[in-house]
Formats: structure tokens, C-alpha cells, sequence
């Protein structure tokens, strides 16, 4: 993983980097049903102890691909989409994968490499060969070179088989302290952070973070593999120094304890080291890839896609779907594509609502939550939402671990679709929190506010710069969706006071 969590807003990060459950059940199940596999490595071709074998590791992969796409969506350009693949498949043909004397278990594994539709700064990769990137990274890179040094580090990851050797390092102890995270998904199809703070960041710690050692094994990598193909690889630094402006402006430093990764200025000054020992054992690096690279990000979206909901004077508003509802003071929102979180304060309560494809009306949408075993039915009765949305609505308590939870739950019926809220706390203080989830509910209602109905989202315009002046000089008088200059500044990797030469290409967001 590249290190997005030294990037930007922690707790947006956190949930992106999240493991969804069939990866954490999975991983757990293996834990404990084998022992080690000793297996070969297929960078260093000599055999060690892994958690699990390469088929099992390919297994995963299979079965978290589409979970990831499913929660985070694929950023949709086929372009751009097709420009990532051929890229990562280049850089595939020379690494540890496919190098004359690999294992044929290995040369045989195909890769999927993806582009992910969020905003958020970050590169990944699950074992057994699936590579992703995000939008939002991309737009943070000002070449090709410097996104095969990025790509190329994923691919590292897979090679040096990173997660099975993380994952033997685990006791059952601690994958028993997950078990809290697994079961708050399975009962309730809720977001296990929001129940048990603790065992959610033990999962992220333990199944998506690699060692210090691994991260600076998939930097070398990530420069070995880029400059093998005669990319200038001591680009990749340019990143990193972007990651480390952003964090410094978001005031996002990560303890020491809780970061596996290396920190960005360390980075800054590896990779142009790594990449001249590459340079000094004969392979030339000229290709920048810039104006390639430039004409992909030519109107990708920046940001988040207002399109797709955001919070405005107090409601979460969804152009798209064309509905709205209230958003309380002291609850945070978490827009994903599969579902919209509310979070207050640090957890005490949450309301997650989500489209119901399952059932055809908002009484059968309720009584499929409350029909399940260890829930225990207050009251439910028909409702309306905004006085004429047909809805119905239910209360009542589930066991969850140690802790019983108040559990309100209310579905509506809006343009042929079933929304479904399911919001809940504590048990002992959901009295604090069902006015709240009342006001919620009952106030959904249908958009008609022209403005945030046509409402476009901020897309990258690539623009040659024609007059020799400082960078801030080319920004626009009035910047979109509340983004600072700074921020501009950083996706071009420059500063406000860089003094840009005539010819020189920039990414200015226009909406």
C-alpha cells in the first residue's frame, strides 16, 4: 500500500483502506483451519512459511475483487480504464512474475488492475494479483512514470506475497479480537467500526497494513520495475513529497505505533537513490509519459461527485436519485456508493440507509431485518415520510457480543425504489438518539431544488500554461466546492509562488 493514511482526512482513509467481511471471515478461517505452507517466494525464488498457500491467496483476491467494486465503485472510462491496464500489464512482463525460472503457478496468475471512483488518495492491492487505483490518486500524479512507480509498488506487493506473510504473523487471539467487527456485519449489515472502535482498527492494522520492511521492499520494487522499462523512476519522489504537503496542510500525522509505512519524506529521498543504481547498471530512463498522462486526466472528475450526494445547508442531497433527507447537528457523513452513513460523535449512534433491491415494499424491507434471529420487536406499524411517502417502521433491541443495542428501522417507498434506514446505539442510550433517527426518517423527501438538481461535478481541465507567471496567477478568481489554492497547488506539484514557464501543462479544476 502506498501510504494515503499520512494523505488526507484519517478517517476517510481508514474506511477506504477497510477490509470488507468476506475478506476478514475468510482470511480468519484459514488462520485457524491450517498451518503454515512453505512455499516458495517468488522474488527471492527460496521457500518460507506462509499463511496460506498462492491458490488460496488467489482465492481471496476472487472473492474481495468484487466486494471492493461493489462498495467503492470503478471510475467509469473506459479510456482511462484500458490506459491503466496496459500499463500495469507492461510493467507485469518484468517483474519477479513473469521472469524466466519463476514458478508456473506464478506466471500464470493473471492481474487485474482497476481504477477506483473515489476521491481519496490511495493505491492497493489484494493478493493473488488485483491492483487498484483511485481517481483521486491519479489526479495527484503529473506523469506516467510517476504512476508506473506507484503501480509498479502494488505489483511488489503481490510478488513478495506481503498479506500471507502479515497475516502468519497473527495470533488467534487477535484474530479473534476481529470476531467483534464480523459479527456487527453479519447481524445487522452495519459497519463493524461504528460498533466496536477498537477491533475495526485492529482489522485494518492487521489485514491491510504491510510491515515497514514489506513497504520499503515494494518501493525498490515499484522503482526496479518502472526504470526496467526505461521510465525516469526517480519521479516516484514527487508523489510521496505531494503526500507530505498534504498531510502537513490536514494536519494528519499518524503515531509512529500506528504507521506501517515509511514516512514520506524517507521516500522522498529513497526512490531518486534507488533509481540511479538502476541507471548506473545500464538501463536508461527518459520516459516521462507526461503529455500521454495529461491527456487521460483531460476531464476526470476532482473530488467528490456531488452527483452521487453531499451535505448542503443541513441535508444530504442526492441529485441522481433526486431525494433528500436531514442531517443533524453532531453526525458526520460517510457517502459510499453501496450506502450513506451517519456517525455521531465517536460512535455512540449510527444510521445507515441503503437501497433494498430485495424486496418490492417498505413493510417487506422491514420485516426481513426484524424476522431475523436475536432481534426483539418493540413495536412496528405503517408510517408516511414528509406526509406522503408510503412507509413503515420498527423498534426493538439485538444482542450484539456483550452489548445490546436499541435498533430503529424504517423504510420508504420513493420512485420505485425501497430506501432502507437501519439506525441504532447503545441500548442503554437510544432514548438519547430516536428523536434524531425519528427526524431523519420522516422527513425524507423528494428533491426539487433546480440549482442542486443540475448540479456538475469538478472535472480536471489540462491547460498549457502561455505566459511566464506564477502559478497562483493561472488559478481561476473563484475556486469549486470549496477547494483552497494550496490544494491546486499540490495536485500540480508545484507551490502557489512557482514561477511556471510558458509550455509547461497544468491541471485547473473547472465545474
Amino acid at each position: 500500500m502506498i501510504g494515503s493514511s499520512q494523505a488526507l482526512n484519517l478517517r476517510k482513509v481508514m474506511i477506504m483502506k477497510r477490509l470488507h467481511l468476506q475478506l476478514i471471515m475468510l482470511v480468519a478461517a484459514l488462520i485457524f483451519a491450517s498451518s503454515c505452507v512453505v512455499q516458495k517466494n517468488p522474488i527471492s525464488g527460496n521457500k518460507r512459511a506462509y499463511a496460506y498457500s498462492w491458490q488460496q491467496e488467489v482465492q481471496i483476491g476472487q472473492e474481495v475483487d468484487q466486494e471492493i467494486v461493489s462498495q467503492y465503485g470503478l471510475y467509469d472510462d473506459e479510456q482511462l480504464k484500458e490506459y491503466v491496464v496496459n500499463l500495469g500489464e507492461e510493467l507485469l512482463e518484468v517483474s519477479h512474475m513473469r521472469r524466466e525460472g519463476t514458478d508456473e503457478q506464478f506466471k500464470n496468475t493473471e492481474f487485474t488492475f482497476r481504477v477506483l471512483d473515489s476521491p481519496v488518495v490511495n493505491a492497493f492491492a489484494l493478493p493473488g494479483g488485483y491492483v487498484y487505483v483511485t481517481r483521486g490518486l491519479m489526479a495527484h500524479l503529473n506523469n506516467e512514470a510517476q504512476l508506473a512507480v506507484v503501480v509498479g509498488h502494488e505489483i511488489g506487493h503481490v510478488a513478495g506475497r506481503h498479506a500471507s506473510q502479515r497475516a502468519l504473523t497473527q495470533t488467534i487471539g487477535q484474530v479473534a479480537v476481529i470476531g467483534g467487527s464480523i459479527l456487527g456485519q453479519e447481524l445487522l449489515g452495519l459497519p463493524g467500526e461504528s460498533l466496536m472502535n477498537l477491533s475495526s482498527q485492529a482489522a485494518q492494522l492487521l489485514f491491510m497494513s504491510y510491515s515497514r520492511d514489506h513497504e520499503r521492499e515494494s518501493d525498490r520494487l515499484g522503482v526496479e520495475y518502472s526504470a526496467m522499462k526505461n521510465y525516469v523512476a526517480a519521479e516516484g519522489s514527487e508523489f510521496f513529497t505531494s503526500l507530505r504537503r498534504i498531510s502537513e496542510k490536514e494536519g494528519q500525522n499518524i503515531p509512529n505505533m500506528l504507521s506501517t509505512h515509511p514516512n514520506p519524506g524517507e521516500r522522498e529521498e529513497t526512490i531518486p537513490r534507488l533509481a540511479n543504481e538502476w541507471r548506473e547498471r545500464g538501463y536508461e530512463q527518459n520516459v516521462y509519459g507526461t503529455e500521454r498522462y495529461m491527456e487521460m486526466l483531460n476531464g476526470m472528475i476532482f473530488g467528490d461527485n456531488p452527483r452521487s450526494g453531499y451535505v448542503t445547508e443541513g441535508r444530504f442531497v442526492h441529485p441522481d436519485l433526486e431525494f433528500f433527507y436531514p442531517v443533524p447537528e453532531q453526525w458526520r457523513t460517510l457517502n459510499q456508493p453501496s450506502q450513506v452513513v451517519l456517525v455521531k460523535g465517536e460512535g455512540e449512534a449510527v444510521m445507515i440507509m441503503r437501497i433494498d433491491s430485495e424486496n418490492t415494499s417498505p413493510n417487506e424491507s422491514v420485516s426481513q431485518f426484524v424476522n431475523q434471529e436475536g432481534f426483539t420487536l418493540r413495536e412496528r406499524g405503517d408510517t408516511q415520510s414528509s406526509g406522503r411517502w408510503t412507509a413503515h417502521q420498527a423498534e426493538g433491541t439485538i444482542q450484539q457480543e456483550n452489548n445490546l443495542l436499541g435498533v430503529h428501522v424504517y423504510a420508504v417507498e420513493f420512485q420505485n425504489r425501497i430506501y432502507r434506514f437501519i439506525n441504532y446505539s447503545p441500548e442503554s442510550s437510544f432514548e438519547e438518539h430516536i428523536e434524531d433517527f425519528r427526524f431523519v426518517t420522516t422527513e425524507f423527501d423528494q428533491l426539487t431544488d433546480e440549482s442542486i438538481l443540475n448540479i456538475e461535478p469538478v472535472r480536471l481541465q489540462i491547460v498549457e500554461a502561455d505566459q511566464r507567471k506564477s502559478f497562483r496567477q493561472y488559478l481561476p478568481g473563484q475556486l469549486p466546492m470549496d477547494m483552497e489554492p494550496e490544494d491546486i497547488a499540490i495536485i500540480n506539484q508545484v507551490s502557489l509562488d512557482t514561477t511556471i514557464e510558458p509550455g509547461t501543462i497544468l491541471k485547473i479544476p473547472v465545474q
